[in-house]
């Protein structure tokens, strides 16, 4: 289990329905109270060190630009932060936004830094980044994918050749690449691709045998994103695809019965996919930020209707809800049929007050969070032979 945190800005106006036509990119930072911000990350952090407490198996960040979504521009800095009050578990940043970044060489060795401080318990994660991030970066999006692959593959190079070495791409050129410190993890940190069922980064995933996880997908989306990497591992790199390289990232309210996680779900969750998620359509979807094939299965899948209802969002798996029972039941359907083995959740969504963040943590972790651990082996004591002499 992984506990993954978007550290929102929850304090939007009263007009801001009205008055914003999105949370990225043009949403006035007059709006952003450093010292409510100040607050809100020493709160976040707690949240983060009690799921390490509460045996979560890594925490996870990630990275997101001008936006009230996720206040994370930097997960890098989060995740030195967090090597400092999360003793034991892992520490994932899925992920470093590569095609925005004009040094990837930098990345490399902040992430090997980060492995070395915390004793080796990074997972790094590579991403795309947004379409809307293109623009809050001023990158051009019909690059972005020569950009990241050139990137991850730099990355790779300098964690695990012998420096220093020369690089030379068609983005990056490198004279001398010979990263200080080297990470602890060999031959390096896992790595995983998050993404939305595009058919590129799925293919690229599975050909790297990394972990792929999907985000705030519908189930059935889901499925046919995971027979596609399964799909391209046995027919095209010729492996079988196993369950730790599934991954998904799911949202999710535990409460006392189903009634009231639907009413404490409801009240905090649309805020995510109605404020959070409330992106200008020219900036979701730069032009040439996707491929025909990619945009063609998005457009297909229903990615661009209408704005769905919470019941919608539960009963298509979007978000998963209920009682503990109930909660168990649903993700023990990614476990056992979708055969996902990674599961990803979180219980910090919108304006959620924290002591329903603390309620949620604790109920998962003691109630349903056992339920998908290896039970030990039960062993029948041997009788003790006595000699006698």
């Amino acid at each position: 289990f992984h506990y993954f945190h978007l550290m929102p800005w929850p304090y939007l106006p009263a007009d801001f329905d009205e008055k914003f036509d999105s949370t990225w990119v043009t949403l006035p930072n007059s709006i952003y109270d450093p010292i409510k911000g100040h607050q809100l990350y020493n709160r976040y952090i707690d949240e983060i060190e009690r799921a390490d407490k509460l045996g979560w198996d890594s925490v996870i960040v990630n990275e997101h630009h001008q936006n009230a979504y996720g206040t994370m521009p930097s997960p890098n800095i989060m995740a030195a932060v967090l090597t400092q009050r999360v003793k034991r578990a892992k520490i994932g940043i899925v992920g470093n936004a590569l095609p925005l970044h004009d040094d990837p060489l930098r990345v490399a060795e902040e992430i090997a830094m980060l492995d070395v401080v915390s004793g080796g318990r990074i997972i790094s994660g590579f991403v795309r980044g947004t379409g809307m991030e293109y623009f809050s970066y001023n990158v051009n999006p019909t690059i972005s994918r020569e950009r990241m692959d050139e990137a991850h593959d730099l990355i790779i190079q300098a964690w695990t050749r012998p420096g220093p070495f020369t690089f030379e791409g068609e983005h990056y050129n490198y004279r001398y690449v010979n990263i200080w410190p080297r990470p602890i993890q060999q031959p390096h940190p896992p790595i995983w691709l998050p993404g939305t069922a595009s058919t590129e980064t799925i293919d690229f995933a599975a050909g790297h045998k990394y972990p792929y996880m999907t985000v705030f997908m519908p189930m059935d989306q889901r499925k046919r994103a995971y027979e596609m990497y399964r799909r391209l591992a046995e027919e095209k790199y010729g492996y079988e695809a196993k369950p730790e390289q599934l991954a998904f990232c799911v949202p999710c309210i535990v409460a006392e019965n189903d009634d009231i996680a639907m009413k404490e779900g409801e009240k905090y969750v649309m805020w995510l996919f109605n404020r959070g998620l409330k992106v200008r359509p020219e900036f979701f979807v730069p032009p040439g930020y996707m491929s025909v094939r990619s945009l063609k299965g998005m457009l297909e899948s229903g990615t661009f209707r209408d704005k769905a209802s919470f019941k919608q969002l539960v009963d298509t798996g979007v978000i998963i809800v209920g009682s503990v029972d109930t909660v168990i039941e649903k993700l023990a359907y990614l476990t056992d049929v979708l055969h996902a083995g990674l599961l990803v959740t979180g219980g910090h969504v919108g304006e959620i007050p924290d002591y329903l963040v603390l309620k949620n943590q604790t109920m998962m972790a003691e109630e349903v969070m056992p339920h998908f651990r290896e039970k030990p082996v039960k062993t029948e004591p041997k009788p003790v032979e006595i000699q006698t002499v």
